[in-house]
Formats: C-alpha cells, sequence, structure tokens
C-alpha cells in the first residue's frame, strides 16, 4: 500500500495526466468607462421584436475530434449565413472550454473553463449568428452534474456532434441584439 501512494505521488509530481486538467481565469470584459457607466435610456424600449422567416434549415455533423466552435465558424463562412439562430445541439465531448459571467455590475467579469480531458455530453445548444459572427451557448453534462457557457475555441467533439442552424431571410438585422451598451 505504501508503494502504491508513493507511486501515485510520484506520478503526480513528475508532471503525469493532472497537467492537461481544468483551467479557470477571470477576465474583466469592459467596452469603455462611459459606456459601461451609463444608465438606461429611455429612448430603448424594455423589450422589442426583430420579425422574420427562415430561409433555410442547415443540420451541421461534426465528426470524432472536430472543434465545434471552428465547425461552426467555417460552416456559417462556407454557406453565406449573415444571420441565425442555433436551434438545437447534441452530441458529446472529449473536453471543453466555455466562459459564463461572474458578476452583476458592469464592467462584466467572465470566467473562462478550460478541460481538454473532461468528456461530457451535449445537452442543449442555442445562440445565434450575428452579422456572419457566432455567439453559441452550450449545456453539458457528466457524471455529477450540468453545466455551460458561452462556446469556446478547444471544445472537441467525441462521438459526434449535430447542430441545428435556422438561417433568416435577408433583411433581418441582429447586430443590436448582443451589445450590452444598447440600454
Amino acid at each position: 500500500m505504501v508503494r502504491l501512494i508513493t507511486a501515485l505521488m510520484l506520478l503526480g509530481l513528475a508532471g503525469g495526466p493532472a497537467l492537461a486538467q481544468r483551467t479557470q481565469r477571470e477576465v474583466a470584459k469592459p467596452t469603455t468607462p462611459a459606456d459601461d457607466s451609463k444608465a438606461n435610456s429611455p429612448d430603448v424600449p424594455e423589450v422589442y421584436a426583430i420579425a422574420g422567416r427562415f430561409d433555410r434549415v442547415l443540420i451541421l455533423r461534426f465528426k470524432y475530434q472536430a472543434d465545434l466552435l471552428a465547425g461552426l465558424e467555417s460552416m456559417v463562412k462556407q454557406h453565406k449565413i449573415r444571420n441565425a439562430v442555433i436551434l438545437a445541439g447534441a452530441g458529446s465531448l472529449r473536453g471543453y472550454h466555455v466562459h459564463t459571467v461572474t458578476n452583476r455590475t458592469f464592467p462584466s467579469m467572465n470566467i473562462y473553463t478550460k478541460d481538454p480531458t473532461a468528456p461530457a455530453d451535449i445537452v442543449s445548444m442555442n445562440g445565434y449568428v450575428v452579422d456572419g459572427r457566432v455567439h453559441a451557448h452550450i449545456t453539458l453534462t457528466d457524471t455529477e452534474k450540468a453545466f455551460g457557457g458561452h462556446l469556446e475555441p478547444g471544445t472537441e467533439v467525441f462521438t459526434f456532434a449535430v447542430v441545428t442552424l435556422g438561417v433568416l431571410a435577408e433583411g433581418v438585422d441582429l447586430k443590436r441584439v448582443d451589445d450590452k451598451t444598447c440600454r
């Protein structure tokens, strides 16, 4: 038993599998001090609607070891998608990289969580393509919990992943939907 414990300790000290484990870093996401401190404008409604129709629906399938975000960005470019809704996502991952907001006052703070060796299932995916830019959110589950956030590079597919995009018809403008200064 003592030999086993000693071997495990030496493996940990020698930089064994623990080196590629979960990491977190917190990052401030300021706009400008003026934008971060401005009050809500009475000219911006509490909520507003953007009407539109789907031009087409694309179902994207990702293979083993594909980077989920890079694949989404590639398909958006290849299919010349300007604005779309991420309707669904399912599959499994070999590792993930996400970020979530960590505070309630401006400037916003985000914590980036990356674990390249943690398997997880994709139980949900949603978000938007805004003027050609992917803004994807993902919900994952492992054997203990569900978690998620904004999809980041380095989220690697395991068995497969499927993502469904509803491509919006021309004339739908989503430029301000994720603009935190529009308040």
